[in-house]
């Protein structure tokens, strides 16, 4: 009986053990993402978005704010899967790099994970809480700027190298799933761009753009990129008087040319896009809209090499809608992404909101739609926080609010095309030109032969045309209905 006691004491201090063990050898709970908090020694990994749980689709009825009403990621819609119609992507540099500041005051934001540095261990913790970010919106796609991600060093190879570090990570932490919607170079912000980047005056600040931007290819490309972004922040004058145009337009298209024959030596296969923007920082940019920028590339001879990225905001800044840049972007064959933001009719800024009228979502995605979607392109919220949203879920709330709204633009197109009336209204509105001198007319005039002493001799034949009404209200009404 002694015996049989011993080996059952010993058996459980066995299990004891064992059980000990199991649990300290388990991996240590994440802390919460404040770095005041005692996390111990190690590289910080904390609970960036604490009480915060996977986003899930609730239907338009749910009041919840951390839910989509609207977005059903393996809905289909018109024989597609809302997420392969939208491919949504977040901008790393305004979600995780937005301060709130303005240009008349200072931050407003300052996030409980944030130490106050632009280290190489902060820079880290950032790109984590972007994945964990990513994870609970259950979204697989995210944009950057080399120098949001990664501190800019002393040199050129000091940048490269902390580029590379937090590179590897982002690596790590994308797995299988995840990939940049698109990569671009930051060369707007150091004092060296002052004057521009690729027409820069300065040949060691276009040699020092190009070397820039061959990294921030080779990364993207490192990471899976789908796609390559050039933004000429910089690329403009303030004055004719001492700019000669001309030249700076061609050393732009050299760099271009550049960029192309680079992507194809180390085998990128991304879309290389060029963002139109009318102005600001400079005061004419050489991108103006989609129109400036088609004809661009048609000079130099890159169209069949580029696509644009249309900016809603920076297309509202230009004088046009955003419905307009997109078509015209769409009818040119280049239409290759959308960042999705919008701005405010009584600010002369670009204020980067995140899109909410759901009307204006209901005409980009008419747009969309014509064009078969945007792939390998999507939707990039490059937008902010307002200043005065400073609350962590805030960031969630802005997202789930914009993905509702592009999604809901999407169900309005899809009843439009659907509904048919719209379509067969513009229809009948060109429908003389459904005739055969109409062909001839929409044919080559070689193959037409529609020249003027026809057409002259048709105009006798037939006396004063008669001039049909639009129907603009009518196509408003239709439209109404929809959204």
């Amino acid at each position: 009986m002694k015996m049989k006691s011993t080996k059952f004491l010993l058996l459980l201090l066995s299990l004891i053990v064992v059980v000990s063990y199991t649990a300290t050898a388990a991996p240590p709970p994440t802390c919460p993402a404040d770095v005041s908090s005692d996390c111990g020694s190690g590289e910080w990994e904390g609970d960036f978005f604490p009480g915060i749980t996977k986003i899930k689709y609730e239907g338009p009825t749910s009041k919840n704010p951390l839910a989509y009403k609207w977005y059903n990621a393996e809905e289909e819609i018109l024989g597609k899967k809302m997420k392969d119609w939208l491919r949504f992507s977040i901008a790393f540099w305004h979600t995780f790099r937005g301060t709130g500041g303005d240009p008349f005051g200072a931050p407003t934001k300052m996030w409980p994970w944030e130490d106050g540095t632009n280290s190489l261990a902060m820079a880290k913790r950032r790109m984590r809480a972007n994945f964990e970010f990513l994870d609970k919106l259950g979204l697989d796609r995210w944009c950057f700027h080399d120098r949001d991600i990664a501190p800019e060093g002393k040199t050129i190879e000091e940048s490269n190298a902390n580029l590379d570090e937090v590179v590897a990570l982002a690596k790590e932490l994308q797995g299988t799933r995840i990939r940049p919607l698109w990569g671009t170079a930051q060369l707007f912000f150091h004092p060296r761009y002052m004057h521009g980047a690729a027409t820069s005056p300065e040949l060691g600040v276009y040699a020092y753009s190009a070397a820039q931007v061959k990294k921030a290819i080779e990364v993207t490309h490192y990471l899976g990129g789908e796609n390559y972004v050039f933004w000429g922040g910089r690329e403009g004058y303030q004055s004719l008087l001492n700019t000669d145009m001309e030249r700076e337009l061609n050393h732009m298209a050299r760099f271009f040319e550049a960029a192309v024959a680079y992507k194809k030596k180390i085998g990128f296969n991304g879309t290389l896009l060029i963002e139109p923007k009318p102005q600001e920082p400079t005061k004419h940019q050489y991108d103006w809209d989609a129109a400036t920028s088609a004809n661009f590339l048609r000079k130099y001879g890159l169209i069949g090499e580029f696509k644009l990225n249309i900016e809603c905001n920076h297309a509202t800044l230009s004088g046009h809608s955003c419905h307009h840049e997109i078509e015209t972007a769409r009818i040119n064959g280049i239409l290759g992404n959308i960042d999705a933001n919008s701005g405010d009719p009584q600010v002369g800024w670009d204020t980067d909101q995140f899109m909410m009228d759901v009307g204006e979502a209901t005409l980009v995605m008419l747009s969309v739609i014509k064009n078969g979607g945007l792939a390998p392109g999507g939707f990039n919220f490059d937008a902010k926080l307002r200043r005065e949203s400073t609350d962590v879920e805030d960031i969630f709330i802005a997202h789930i609010a914009g993905m509702d709204t592009i999604a809901r633009g999407l169900r309005n197109a899809a009843k439009l095309i659907e509904g048919g009336l719209l379509e067969e209204l513009v229809r009948k509105r060109y429908e003389s030109f459904d005739t055969e001198l109409g062909a001839q007319i929409e044919a080559s005039f070689t193959a037409g032969k529609a020249d003027f002493d026809l057409l002259e001799k048709k105009t006798i034949e037939w006396g004063e045309p008669k001039v049909g009404s639009a129907k603009q209200e009518l196509a408003e009404m239709i439209f109404q209905s929809a959204i």
